[in-house]
């Protein structure tokens, strides 16, 4: 019988978890334990082995067996178990519990928690064994008075991210080497930063090639230059992709209408984001968000 693990979580008090910034829990068969949350809050890591379909982004998912799930705060998903027996841990934690630990330039790098990036992982039977082992210590951990425990369970939530990390492959990594590359990691950075959309009051402020070399203090042709260079993509594609990307997120997963949806990606008028949405997908926005009715 389907189970739809984000939907209820009656057992969970997010008050404490931002209070703590952590908390570990099992998920096993008939268990409501993976709540949902405002997407910008919390990140999750899940082990879980069984049958899945996980909606991430303007993605759909389906996995079977066992696997590894990084959620990230600034990418809404949900996911709904399929098989009638599952098992598997989960963890969430805010972001300023994770930055207390400073991270590793690779981590910040990683595809684990980009846009795009790929956030499951398949693992066999040695993978889920000794992933299994750390969360049961985090789950030890967590119930006792030990005055470093937050140390202790941020190096394992580390410890999870290197093993995933190793099973990227190293052309999934970006290390900037030159000018070009420094401003075009800047860019996407800045590019990135003005997601995700929270309330449809909210207006994106950059919008062109011109605003991002402005807020960038660098000449827009200098910009277009070195962002076409180090990724084969000129500036205004990386805008569009990441926009059209925010759309489809808001689209699938809030009420919004479409006129506050437009707004919020800042077109004056509803009717320039049909437009433009449609040249780069194919597609009008209503059409859709009615295939997710």
């Amino acid at each position: 019988m389907a189970a739809d693990i984000l939907s209820k979580a009656s057992d969970f008090n997010t008050n404490d978890l931002k209070l703590k910034g952590f908390k570990v829990y099992k998920v096993e068969s008939g268990v409501n334990a993976v709540p949902t949350y405002n997407r910008r809050d919390f990140y999750k890591i899940c082990l879980n082995t069984g049958k899945n379909v996980i909606q991430y982004a303007d993605r759909g998912i389906e996995t079977e067996g066992s696997i590894l799930f990084f959620g990230n705060p600034h990418i809404p998903y949900s996911w709904e178990i399929v098989s009638s027996s599952y098992s598997g841990y989960a963890c969430v934690f805010t972001e300023d519990f994770l930055k207390t630990h400073a991270p590793t330039e690779s981590l910040q790098q990683s595809p684990l928690f980009k846009i795009g990036g790929t956030p499951i992982f398949y693992l066999d039977e040695t993978q889920r064994s000794f992933l299994t082992t750390i969360f049961e210590k985090m789950l030890s951990e967590q119930g006792n008075e030990y005055v470093f425990k937050d140390e202790l369970i941020r190096n394992y939530i580390n410890l999870m991210i290197h093993e995933a990390l190793k099973m990227q492959p190293s052309a999934n990594f970006f290390t900037p080497k030159n000018g070009s590359s420094r401003l075009t990691s800047l860019f996407l950075e800045l590019l990135e930063r003005q997601f995700p959309i929270e309330n449809p009051g909210q207006s994106l402020r950059l919008k062109t090639a011109l605003d991002f070399a402005n807020g960038l203090s660098v000449h827009v042709n200098h910009l277009n230059r070195s962002v076409k260079e180090i990724t084969g993509k000129p500036t205004t594609t990386h805008i569009s992709e990441r926009v059209v990307n925010e759309a489809k997120a808001l689209l699938r997963h809030t009420d919004w209408s479409i006129s506050e949806i437009a707004y919020a990606l800042g077109f004056e008028y509803p009717t320039y984001f049909n437009n433009y949405f449609k040249r780069i997908t194919g597609t009008v926005p209503k059409s859709l968000r009615m295939q997710n009715v």
